[in-house]
């Protein structure tokens, strides 16, 4: 069952940038750690980011790590993916999800709410 709603992806040119935003209406994002997780066209769906609750702290997958940043708006209950000097291997459908969990998650099955995704194409 679908939770969470992000927005912010499209088609845009190597070495851009996109911000990819996660949000709900259903329950308060600050008290969830939040991850980011993205599926290459045939290929399954791998973490990215991941975000503590309650806290600033993010983690990265290695070749995101001087790339993508994670960060929270509590006041519009939204979580952001910031997605820069992007590549063409980065194409993916993007994903958020929600865990209860204090501590950085990197597996699907330890997130508890996701999104439906969104599109993020890199290309000239």
């Amino acid at each position: 069952q679908v939770q969470l709603v992000e927005s912010g992806g499209g088609l845009v040119q190597p070495g851009g940038s996109l911000r990819l935003s996660c949000a709900t209406s259903r329950f308060t994002l600050d008290y969830y750690g939040i991850g980011w997780f993205r599926q290459p066209p045939g290929s399954g769906r791998v973490f990215v980011a991941a975000i503590r609750r309650r806290n600033v702290n993010a983690y990265y997958e290695d070749s995101v790590k001087d790339r993508f940043s994670v960060s929270r708006d509590a006041a519009k209950n939204t979580v952001y993916l910031q997605l820069n000097n992007l590549k063409p291997e980065d194409t993916a459908v993007y994903y958020c999800a929600a865990t209860v969990a204090t501590s950085i998650r990197a597996r699907e099955d330890e997130y508890d709410y996701w999104g439906q995704g969104t599109q993020v194409v890199v290309s000239s």
